[in-house]
């Protein structure tokens, strides 16, 4: 299967994008999250990627990050839940924010999502709620302290894309916040 694709981006829409790897241009399904995050079209971009094979269709979406990968995972794996309105819950929601619906039970904040009815919510959390501490459990605080870093920097006068793609490449989990903005920082001015 295809994990990631890295190379130029070609075209970027909100529910597609299309990246030159060199040999192969690959149209890649995403959510409005992702393409919020994505570059300026001609820069180099990276998605994580998911073929999802049906008889009659074979289609690949990609993801900025693993979390919102393992959410459209776990949505797709939900009855009546395909991958178009999993790409809908996740352009309508973070999956932080999504999370904590999910956890606790806020049906009204699921349903707010477009094309998501009360049944398909209520479905939803049954199934999800008990999976979420399973899947994102390691990784909800480094993922928070990455989100103060990029605020600091916002908070500095740098743009949120410049602030996140900085962090991307050198936030670690098991350094504290000073560390990773410093190295944040020398990634900006570098």
């Amino acid at each position: 299967m295809i994990y990631r694709v890295k190379g130029e981006l070609l075209e970027k829409h909100p529910d597609f994008a299309v990246i030159d790897t060199g040999a192969v241009a690959f149209k890649i399904g995403i959510s409005m999250q992702s393409f919020a995050s994505l570059p300026d079209i001609g820069e180099e971009a990276s998605l994580y990627t998911l073929m999802n094979v049906r008889e009659d269709d074979i289609s690949l979406f990609g993801f900025v990050t693993p979390e919102e990968k393992k959410l459209f995972t776990l949505l797709t794996s939900i009855s009546k839940v395909g991958p178009k309105m999993a790409l809908g819950i996740l352009s309508g929601l973070d999956v932080r924010s999504f999370e904590k619906a999910v956890v606790s039970g806020d049906v009204v904040k699921i349903k707010g999502i477009p094309g998501i009815g009360l049944k398909t919510a209520e479905r939803i959390i049954l199934e999800l709620k008990d999976k979420f501490d399973l899947v994102f459990k390691t990784e909800t605080q480094p993922e928070e302290s990455s989100e103060d870093v990029v605020s600091a920097l916002c908070n500095l006068g740098y743009s949120r894309k410049d602030a996140e793609n900085a962090v991307r490449i050198s936030f670690s989990a098991e350094s504290s916040f000073e560390d990773n903005l410093k190295k944040a920082l020398r990634g900006l001015t570098l």
